[in-house]
């Protein structure tokens, strides 16, 4: 009995490295698990589902293969990947989620996130994500032709860059208060996500009640995967060939 988590792989046409040690990860690691969970950032940019290039028919395809043998597939959205569809999930089996998910976890309820929204301190950020996840702002968006769409995707991937290498790194995390927010609020003593690229396992004291907060690390290095099983949990790496 095992259930992993992957997050923050960023998968992208100009990564070859990536894509491979993903690819080699989904025919490889995922037979007879329970259920793969992805929260979030899974690509570098996703513009639509329209978006029909190899490379995504590539990524697709490893899905759809893994729904197909009976392994449940979960998705949450990232700060990437938010424009995930109906369409996307159709194509592949995979479930999406809401963006803040309690599961059990072989007994123990679990929050699951990409873990954006705990990122509290950078208002710049919490400002445009607000913008973006704007239904009509997205409708908008979406009516534009696919090049157009795609233009505008890379300007701001590149801008962000470009911002988030003039923040301070500790902006860019978590707020320590968001997290215990979070947990009372969805009542759980245990969280998992990623986004802020910091793989570790957490322990909080909790109004003197123990709790777990689990960050999945990224894939730009080597891939990051959470194997889980009812005795217990481990971060682990995969090395790109």
């Amino acid at each position: 009995m095992t259930t992993l988590f992957i997050a923050d792989l960023h998968l992208s046409a100009d990564r070859q490295d990536i894509t491979d040690c993903f690819l080699q990860f989904m025919a490889n690691e995922t037979a007879n698990i329970d259920a793969l969970y992805v929260l979030g950032d899974l690509f570098e940019m996703w513009i639509g589902d329209d978006d029909n290039s190899p490379f995504h028919q590539q990524i697709k395809h490893a899905f759809k293969q893994l729904t197909d043998s009976g392994i449940p597939c979960f998705f949450i959205h990232g700060n990437r990947d938010f424009l995930i569809g109906k369409r996307f999930s159709e194509e592949t089996g995979v479930q999406l989620l809401a963006e803040h998910t309690v599961i059990d976890l072989y007994g123990t309820p679990t929050l699951i996130l990409h873990g954006d929204t705990l990122c509290i301190q950078d208002v710049d950020y919490q400002r445009y994500r607000k913008k973006v996840h704007n239904r009509f702002i997205q409708w908008l968006f979406m009516r534009l032709p696919l090049s157009r769409r795609l233009k505008i995707g890379t300007k701001i991937r590149g801008s962000s860059s470009e911002n988030n290498q003039r923040k301070d790194l500790d902006i860019m995390d978590v707020d320590g208060k968001a997290v215990i927010d979070m947990l009372q609020a969805y009542h759980v003593n245990q969280m998992i996500h990623g986004h802020t690229h910091r793989p570790d396992v957490h322990q909080i004291n909790m109004n003197g009640q123990q709790a777990t907060r689990i960050v999945l690390g990224d894939w730009y290095d080597h891939g990051s995967v959470l194997v889980v099983t009812p005795e217990c949990s481990q971060l682990q790496t995969r090395q790109f060939n």
